[in-house]
């Protein structure tokens, strides 16, 4: 299936006026909320992936804030339903003891219970929501200003994306118009490609961070050997995890990964969540804990992207990836 951005587009959208209204959205995610409002489904993967990648090099808050937008305008296009104006968010996370169920009232589905995870619920206007079913799991479109939605939980203390409040919401008999049958969110070739999307966006603070230590070293009188090695460790790492998320692209926007769709996301992932965790060891390693303390743009792109990345979920994931490639 080729990428679904496709679907209407017919030509492409210069990133530059978003990436500038994200420099000055940097670290404030009410403020990232208009860099999404900006934001179209891309007409190719390796627009979306140039877009993502680009936030996430200038503010992973911002690239935090628009994935999930351009997520759900994605999964609408893919599923030929047309958008409502507005922001999105997409609340798709499970948890144990927290569960949000579905059931039919005439030709519409209400909504009932608590959704883990949800950010930003309380500043967007619409999500799409995962639920149980008499029958399955689905997606459903939710009108977020619904009376019966109440954003619940504990305090969001996070030092990482700390604008980005997350929290448990409740569901009151909340209407709901279905996105696709029972399962097809999950069995969708677009699930795996939402994943790479993901992964842009932590390339794109990895690449930031191998630029400050580039720029670090660069500025020094004399040259030094460790701290050189831990940049050229930094760099390859910076490297490959370019490569991969260009190659996924290039497969997803020529038709050609096929039945190995989630395996090629898995990879992807894989690969740029190592470059992330090389990387923010390399360059914590060479420039100690100076920035970490008073450099403000780099000591949150660090929390940030550490936070972010265990989105990956390391060796579940891998091992995940290994029965695929079975």
């Amino acid at each position: 299936m080729r990428y679904a951005g496709v679907v209407g587009m017919t030509h492409r959208v210069s990133i530059s006026p978003i990436l500038e209204a994200a420099h000055a959205a940097a670290g404030d995610a009410q403020a990232a909320l208009a860099v999404a409002s900006m934001v179209t489904v891309p007409a190719s993967m390796a627009d979306a992936v140039a877009l993502l990648r680009g936030l996430g090099e200038v503010d992973l808050t911002v690239a935090r804030v628009v994935e999930p937008h351009l997520d759900a305008l994605t999964i609408l296009s893919e599923a030929g339903i047309p958008a409502p104006t507005g922001l999105f968010g997409v609340f798709a996370a499970e948890a144990p003891g927290r569960s949000l169920t579905a059931q039919p009232a005439g030709d519409r589905w209400r909504l009932d219970g608590i959704k883990p995870w949800c950010s930003l619920a309380g500043l967007l206007d619409h999500a799409l929501v995962t639920a149980a079913t008499p029958t399955g799991r689905r997606l459903f479109k939710v009108n977020l200003h619904d009376p019966g939605v109440r954003p619940t939980g504990v305090p969001w203390v996070a030092r990482g994306l700390a604008t980005v409040t997350t929290s448990d919401v409740s569901f009151d008999d909340v209407a709901a118009e279905p996105v696709g049958d029972d399962n097809w969110y999950l069995i969708r070739p677009g699930f795996a490609w939402g994943g790479v999307r993901v992964a842009a966006c932590w390339a794109g603070a990895t690449h930031a961070l191998v630029t400050t230590l580039r720029t670090a070293l660069n500025a020094r009188s004399q040259p030094d050997p460790i701290r050189n090695a831990n940049l050229g460790r930094a760099d390859v790492a910076d490297w490959t995890a370019g490569l991969a998320l260009d190659h996924a692209a290039r497969l997803i926007d020529d038709d050609t990964a096929g039945a190995g769709a989630n395996l090629l996301a898995a990879r992807t992932r894989a690969v740029v969540a190592d470059a992330a965790e090389v990387v923010l060891r390399e360059v914590g390693h060479a420039l100690g804990p100076e920035p970490l303390s008073f450099n403000d743009t780099h000591a949150r792109r660090v929390s940030d992207l550490t936070l972010y990345v265990r989105q990956h979920h390391a060796e579940r994931d891998l091992s995940t990836l290994a029965a695929l490639s079975s």
